[in-house]
């Protein structure tokens, strides 16, 4: 939902998910979200840290994982471009796909839009995997109930029913 803030600039909301498996992971999510605040991105709402077992190897660490609401005046390729550098201060290396990450920050979802952006980048929104993720969909559901897909036109809560039984008990709220 776009608004325009006190100094005529557009403000942006968006919906975020951090994740991490590897070292001080409840401090790795706190630093992530203080240096998201420097930024001038303004957390309007936080999810409980939720623990999931690590997909597709279950051998890794276990992730903990929330999901912001947040309201910003960068447009969607800056909030990128800032959330990977934020990755990057906080240790992340380049891995292979689904391999044990110190901090994972992704865009959920963008005023709502149904949007990509492939130049130099590869940003989908909303998030294209979100929708089978147990750690995305129950710490947003949890701060916005009323949450709907805009590319799928479901409701979360049809989402999370959408969920195969094993996604639902593999989720833990610490």
């Amino acid at each position: 939902m776009k608004k325009q803030g006190i100094l005529g600039r557009v403000v942006n909301e968006a919906y975020l998910s951090i994740g991490s498996n590897l070292g001080d992971k409840k401090s790795n999510l706190d630093k992530a979200k203080y240096l998201l605040s420097n930024l001038n991105i303004q957390i309007i709402n936080c999810s409980s840290i939720y623990e999931t077992d690590s997909w597709p190897n279950n051998k890794h660490p276990k992730f903990l994982n929330i999901v912001l609401h947040i309201k910003t005046t960068l447009d969607l390729l800056n909030l990128f471009l800032s959330i990977k550098k934020i990755e990057t201060v906080l240790g992340r290396k380049k891995k292979p796909r689904n391999y044990p990450r110190v901090c994972d920050i992704d865009i959920i979802d963008f005023n709502g839009w149904t949007k990509t952006l492939k130049k130099q980048h590869n940003i989908i929104i909303p998030h294209p995997r979100m929708f089978n993720r147990n750690f995305v969909l129950f710490p947003l559901f949890e701060i916005n109930n009323n949450w709907f897909h805009p590319k799928k036109k479901i409701n979360i809560v049809n989402l999370i029913s959408n969920l195969p039984i094993n996604q639902i008990r593999g989720i833990n709220i610490l």
